[in-house]
């Protein structure tokens, strides 16, 4: 179903005129916050969660055309994702079957078969073996499983998803109403603009739980955020499977950003995606703003306990060919730095980790207002499988299916 723009109204005004947390919500214990510094349940999340979830990994104009194809290795393993001659697109793990050896060495490009350029074996699109040198000398060798391994790989309009799992469910299964929910902003028809990576000092989680509230943001973003986001009236909504969502107002006598108007708007957004700030997360590591004007991805990749790399995108409607450059929503200069709004946030996650490497804390206490930091945090241990987990890194598993869309204990 779409969006239910009566009932995120009322829930408004709800939010607006409450005094204290919803009847019934759960308490939330505090977060232990050894799971922002401990290299064990770093690696738990990279090795295991990170490894059966569905994750961004591509859009379609980055390999437009059939034979093109793009290396991917955010994930923490070397994938090559190639456009097929049917129109789709496979997703490979970049080694040869013979020695390991790359079968794509450049970024980018396009081949009509995958040659290895150690000693020769080449592949087709869909990773079968297709050739093997001097194969004489090899005995016994079973060219139909000595191919590249292919990964499961399925689009969401142009947006390329990535899974290292067999069992996880589809990607559209794993989404589930936010499928329905993203349908008004066109993501088959929405070109790739930029798409920037930067190095931040911090966990991984640090820095995109910055998007999942709006509790800090008349303090860090007074001047950016604020002005267009009514945080009083900002509401929550949880999504099976880790996913979540805000939606804020903008308040009475402001606009979205000015340079927005410039571009070309995506003529079927809704009137949510008009008249308020929103934002999903979808677990593990993606947030996607959504407006009518751009369609602004943010993931947030581990790269030690410590550090992360904040990648950044932006797409939107087609800006035509007389733009020197298309939209920009996440950095300055042509991608020299990060916008001044990522800054704000950056600059705040990195002193707290600076802090909670140097102190020792019982744990992290949460509001209401930054329970969807709770709900990923939980999803986490779901998808590690708490029997892997420390009993003192666990978090209890309080925020229940009562309060998962489509339930609304808020308007019962």
């Amino acid at each position: 179903m779409p969006i239910d723009t009566q009932r995120l109204h009322q829930l408004m005004d709800y939010e607006a005129a409450r005094d204290t947390p919803p009847t019934n919500f759960p308490a939330l214990p505090p977060i232990p916050s050894a799971r922002y510094t401990d290299a064990g349940f770093y690696e738990l999340e990279r090795q295991v969660m990170f490894r059966k979830t569905w994750l961004l990994a591509g859009h379609l104009d980055e390999m437009p055309e059939p034979g093109d194809f793009h290396r991917w290795d955010m994930a923490g393993l070397p994938v090559v994702l190639v456009h097929t001659e049917d129109g789709s697109v496979n997703a490979l793990l970049n080694r040869c079957s013979h020695r390991g050896a790359p079968v794509a060495m450049a970024n980018k490009g396009k081949k009509k078969r995958f040659t290895c350029p150690y000693h020769g074996w080449s592949y087709a699109h869909d990773g079968k073996l297709l050739a093997v040198r001097d194969a004489r000398d090899f005995r016994d060798l079973d060219m139909s499983a000595s191919g590249l391994r292919r990964l499961r790989c399925e689009r969401l309009g142009k947006l390329i998803f990535v899974n290292f799992d067999l069992h996880t469910p589809s990607l559209r299964e794993c989404l589930g109403a936010l499928v329905d929910e993203w349908a008004e902003f066109d993501l088959e028809n929405c070109r790739l603009s930029r798409r920037d990576r930067f190095t931040v000092r911090c966990n991984w989680k640090i820095a995109m739980e910055a998007n999942l509230e709006v509790y800090h943001v008349p303090s860090i973003h007074g001047r950016t955020v604020a002005p267009v986001l009514d945080s009083r009236r900002n509401v929550n909504t949880f999504y099976p499977g880790g996913h979540s969502r805000m939606v804020a107002p903008i308040p009475a006598g402001h606009a979205n950003p000015a340079w927005q108007s410039r571009w070309p708007e995506i003529s079927s957004a809704g009137e949510i995606a008009r008249t308020c700030t929103q934002s999903y997360s979808v677990f593990p590591n993606l947030v996607m703003p959504l407006n009518q004007f751009v369609i602004p991805p943010i993931q947030f990749w581990p790269d030690g306990p410590d550090q992360c790399i904040v990648e950044t995108w932006t797409m939107a409607p087609d800006w035509g060919s007389t733009a020197k450059n298309g939209p920009d929503m996440w950095t300055e200069d042509a991608g020299a730095r990060p916008s001044l709004v990522l800054r704000e946030d950056i600059e705040m996650s990195e002193a707290i980790q600076e802090t909670l490497d140097a102190t020792q804390s019982t744990g992290i206490p949460l509001s209401y207002q930054e329970a969807r930091i709770y709900h990923a945090h939980q999803s986490a241990d779901a998808a590690i499988g708490r029997e892997h987990i420390p009993p003192e890194l666990q978090v209890q598993a309080v925020l229940n299916e009562a309060w998962w869309h489509p339930n609304e204990p808020r308007l019962a």
